[in-house]
């Protein structure tokens, strides 16, 4: 299936295009954006698609997975610059009931570092529970409420990633904060979403369903047998066989000592994957893992928070707040790889010294970059020195891909640029 690619850059980014065509005629992929912003200007405009794909183009919607644990971040962050809420406040000073079992003493912040003890929950979700009117009828805070805190074992370190439980707890934290009351996708596309028109969503409506690009991730299979062709001879993914060897030993070492080992699945009668796409999890509300996005609507979010909150005529955070929800940045374990997350629970990522091939991926590439990332290869970060608004977003799943290197290659070629750009200036 041919590869078809289109959009634009501006003068000084055509080595992100040459890399972007490139990649995509390449490597196993499917459709594709990306989009990038420099202070308030776009300058990389991108999508490809198979030719067969007659529906889709830049503004089409794909599930980005945990990308959307940073929206979950900068939505609280609005409600802490409304005074509202407090990081270093207890969750049950919020929602009373919260404390059950023991977790009184759990704070905002703890919950936005992955160390809330609540990595996964004794029971599976009904789908239809998270639909935002089901949510405001207190349909899952009862189960949260009676969750009791699990920590992994053998580690002093606390942190654990909650890969979709912590957008479930967040967002009843929200909706008990906010004064009216709204679930974080109702307040996201009110407040943020239309006002900035950003085709950024948690939880869609049934006209929008439509503009859904499905996600399919790459055979386990298929990789297993492309990583062992080199490079030179048209490999289509980009790890090795000795790379995805030593990943995969990282990852099942770090999974023996997790906590929610006999956990049940998150939704009832479903398998994760491949239900993201259906309309009953489209609608509702998985802030961590269900967002529905277009690069071009999280580059521009990404672009009002590489600018300190502002964008154009439009403030979503004010420099106070902005540099609130990106303060006290602790380090630690968080078992496959080590981490640093602010107090409003976005990752910041430097050079790494570590000895760790994982922590070296997950950081060196991207440095200065802030934000997170999606499972299979969603990108969404911002870098605070460079003003770069960065959004990656791929149909086509590479779940071995632990930490999005694929995408991180476009991120470190557009630093590239930029610092050329900002030493031309200088000079």
């Amino acid at each position: 299936m041919s590869i078809q690619v289109q959009g634009t850059v501006a003068p000084g980014f055509e080595s992100v295009r040459r890399l972007y065509e490139h990649n995509m005629s390449t490597l196993k992929e499917r459709n594709t954006q990306l989009c990038v912003y420099v202070d308030e200007l776009c300058v990389v405009d991108l999508w490809a698609k198979e030719t067969a794909d007659t529906d889709f183009d830049g503004d089409s919607l794909v599930n980005v997975f945990s990308s959307g644990k940073s929206l979950e971040a900068i939505l609280l962050a609005v409600l802490c610059d409304r005074g509202l809420l407090n990081y270093d406040a207890k969750i049950a000073v919020y929602w009373p009931e919260f404390g059950a079992c023991n977790k009184g003493d759990t704070s905002v912040a703890d919950l936005m570092r992955h160390e809330a003890g609540l990595a996964a929950f004794d029971i599976s979700l009904p789908i239809d529970a998270l639909l935002p009117e089901q949510l405001r009828d207190n349909s899952i805070a009862p189960i949260i409420e009676q969750q009791n805190q699990r920590f992994r074992k053998g580690t002093d370190s606390r942190r654990e990633y909650h890969a979709i439980t912590r957008g479930w707890i967040a967002n009843e934290l929200f909706r008990r904060v906010e004064p009216a009351g709204r679930t974080m996708g109702q307040f996201l596309r009110a407040e943020i979403s239309q006002p900035l028109d950003l085709d950024v969503f948690i939880g869609l409506r049934d006209e929008e369903l439509s503009r859904v690009s499905h996600v399919t991730p790459l055979g386990i299979g298929y990789q297993a047998v492309q990583s062992i062709i080199p490079k030179a001879f048209g490999r289509k993914i980009e790890l090795n066989v000795f790379q995805i060897i030593a990943r995969l030993t990282r990852f099942a070492f770090s999974m023996k000592d997790r906590s929610n080992k006999q956990a049940p699945t998150p939704f009832k009668d479903t398998k994760l994957l491949s239900r993201f796409d259906t309309p009953e999890l489209c609608k509702g509300e998985s802030p961590s893992a269900g967002a529905k996005c277009s690069a071009r609507g999280l580059a521009k979010l990404a672009a009002v928070m590489a600018n300190r909150g502002s964008f154009q005529d439009h403030q979503v955070l004010s420099e106070t707040a902005h540099a609130t929800l990106h303060a006290n940045p602790t380090t630690n374990d968080m078992g496959l790889m080590r981490t640093t997350f602010s107090q409003g629970g976005v990752a910041l990522f430097s050079e790494s010294s570590s000895s760790s091939a994982m922590d070296t991926a997950l950081n060196n590439g991207r440095e200065g970059y802030v934000g997170w990332f999606g499972l299979g290869g969603s990108i969404f970060q911002w870098h605070l020195e460079h003003r770069i608004g960065f959004a990656y977003v791929p149909t086509s799943l590479n779940v071995l891909d632990i930490v999005n290197e694929r995408g991180k290659a476009y991120q470190d070629e557009v630093l590239r640029c930029v610092a050329g750009q900002r030493a031309d200036e200088c000079s």
